[in-house]
């Protein structure tokens, strides 16, 4: 007996990045749906609900962030694993209180985020790192925060933080700085 294959919506603002990740998905037993942005991927979610969601942060307009808290509304049993580039501690922090299960940096395998979708606890045993941060990770981060605590209004941020909104932007811009 066929059992139907499982629901899942993938968010990314990159074109190529959904279509290549959504037949890896496809062929992992997935029926994937894409979107491109925020209130495309909640009017499809209103309509269908998916029992997975993989989700990027940075996307034109709103953020993956409020993807994620509507997603949860919609359906409280969707299984959520945000994909970023732009992985920070205050967004994954956010992204599990509103809903998450799981928060991945890209690059990240299909294989992973598949593990991602379907891993149901943490991992006490996992290896820590006791290096400290960079002062320049120690920026990004307190950036993200402040970003996230003015709902990704960059001129609200940039007051806050008492920088220039286009030196911000440019910081914004900027890759994440690695550990």
């Amino acid at each position: 007996m066929n059992t139907p294959a499982s629901s899942l919506l993938l968010v990314d603002d990159d074109a190529t990045f959904c279509a290549v990740l959504a037949r890896a998905l496809s062929k992992r037993g997935f029926t994937v749906h894409t979107a491109h942005d925020v209130a495309s991927a909640l009017e499809y979610a209103e309509l269908n609900p998916p029992e997975y969601a993989v989700v990027d942060l940075k996307m034109p307009g709103e953020t993956g962030l409020r993807l994620i808290a509507g997603l949860h509304q919609i359906d409280p049993h969707t299984r959520i694993v945000m994909l970023t580039g732009y992985a920070s501690i205050a967004t994954a922090i956010e992204a599990i209180k509103l809903g998450a299960t799981h928060y991945l940096a890209k690059p990240a395998e299909v294989d992973e985020i598949v593990a991602a979708l379907h891993k149901d606890d943490g991992n006490a045993d996992i290896v820590t790192d006791i290096r400290p941060p960079s002062v320049e990770r120690l920026e990004w981060e307190h950036i993200q925060r402040v970003l996230n605590e003015h709902g990704g209004n960059i001129s609200a941020t940039a007051r806050a933080l008492n920088m220039h909104r286009r030196t911000l932007q440019r910081k914004l811009f900027k890759n994440p700085v690695k550990e």
